[in-house]
């Protein structure tokens, strides 16, 4: 069956065959285990708000000192426990190459955690992630040259207006999903404005951002997190709803071009993706915050707490290269779609653009489900328009000016 094949073709949920036994076993036991590393909550920086406004009190120029919390005593037998597992008796070829790669995947996420703010911690990161290759930082080079920020937008909505759009779209997604979880959390430190962790949407207390924003989020946090999320759980395989090996890439593309679909992709946002590329090369040549702050701000037109943002974000855990998949990931998705590539088998659960040949296999062989629930705004008339549109488009050109309705 063709990837662009119409959702009606594929395998219903409920005619689904079971994983042979050991494949169940160890897909079970890697979800357990990979509850237990959450290895971005142990590299996320405490007191966010705190040290930006210290930052500023410095004029830009004091190195922040970046605290988190404590990584458990226990820890290290989770390494343990995920070399036990018996990966090599997998029954099926697919399924085993799926499980092996994500076992070696939080192998090294234990390891990034142990070695936070050590002298390893980049290179496991690399291992992970991988670097910046010349080819993206020419790309996101290229975006901070090229594409001006235009944004004229107030930044008038708090969070109280951003967790009640929030609610409307998870009521909407329930209407057709009645087993739907996901909820809405207000936190009051978050590393970024907002984030879907565990799939629930967790939203910053301090959150300000332009009205014109809320519904273009919305698609990206919920139209693609939590509906990816809500797909894989309803799998067999239970790793498309916490993660098959290199998810991010794929999980950051169909979010940020779900901003553009919406109708609000602005241009700082694009130029903050590129950014972000550009610090996580400057954090493997070791440079400090305080080094990526200036070339961001003052190079590149970076706004202040923009550019703080994007440089934490990159040396949290003492060199994270993760932020790179932005727009790695984005411009990887347009070139699929660019070649007819068909976005609804996309939401089946979460998993690289990599890994959709041996996933179409295994819906083939009854396995995989095709999604069962499509984020909202693929049942917008201009939103189809403008995903003709990107077929055609450079990531770039990836942006709006203006809102689109």
């Amino acid at each position: 069956m063709s990837l662009t094949a119409d959702l009606k073709s594929g395998k219903k949920v409920g005619h689904l065959k079971p994983l042979p036994p050991v494949a169940a076993e160890v897909d079970r036991e890697l979800v357990g285990i990979d509850d237990k590393v959450d290895w971005l909550y142990y590299l996320s920086p405490l007191h966010n708000d705190e040290i930006w406004e210290r930052f500023q009190e410095t004029g830009y120029k004091e190195e922040p000192k970046l605290e988190y919390v404590a990584v458990p005593e226990n820890y290290k037998h989770l390494r343990k426990a995920l070399r036990e597992l018996r990966v090599d008796d997998i029954e099926h070829p697919a399924v085993h190459a799926l499980l092996l790669e994500k076992q070696k995947e939080l192998e090294l996420q234990c390891e990034l955690v142990l070695l936070r703010d050590t002298e390893g911690f980049a290179a496991v990161s690399v291992d992970l992630f991988g670097g910046t290759d010349r080819a993206l930082l020419h790309t996101a080079e290229r975006i901070l040259n090229s594409v001006e920020d235009e944004d004229q937008t107030q930044d008038s909505a708090g969070c109280d207006e951003v967790a009640a759009a929030a609610e409307q779209h998870l009521a909407y997604y329930r209407q057709k999903a009645p087993d739907l979880a996901a909820r809405v959390i207000i936190q009051p430190d978050l590393n970024s404005m907002m984030m879907v962790h565990r799939g629930n949407l967790e939203i910053a207390r301090s959150v300000h951002l332009s009205p014109e924003r809320i519904e273009a989020l919305m698609a990206h946090e919920i139209g693609a997190h939590v509906v990816t999320r809500y797909n894989g759980h309803h799998q067999v395989i239970k790793q498309l709803e916490v993660g098959l090996a290199h998810y991010d890439a794929l999980q950051e593309g169909l979010g940020t071009l779900a901003e553009y679909l919406a109708g609000y992709l602005p241009p700082r946002r694009l130029r903050t993706i590129a950014a972000r590329v550009v610090a996580s090369d400057l954090v493997v040549q070791r440079k400090t915050i305080v080094d990526i702050f200036e070339v961001l701000h003052e190079e590149h037109g970076i706004p202040a707490e923009d550019a703080f943002d994007i440089a934490v974000r990159a040396r949290r855990g003492g060199g994270l290269t993760k932020d790179s998949v932005y727009l790695h990931g984005l411009q990887n998705l347009i070139e699929y779609l660019a070649d007819g590539g068909s976005l609804e088998f996309l939401y089946l659960g979460k998993f690289a653009l990599q890994q959709r040949f041996i996933l179409q296999e295994l819906v083939d062989d009854g396995f995989v489900a095709m999604p069962r629930l499509l984020p909202r705004h693929l049942e917008c008339p201009s939103c189809l328009e403008r995903l003709e549109r990107v077929r055609s488009l450079s990531v770039e050109s990836l942006f709006q000016g203006r809102p689109e309705s």
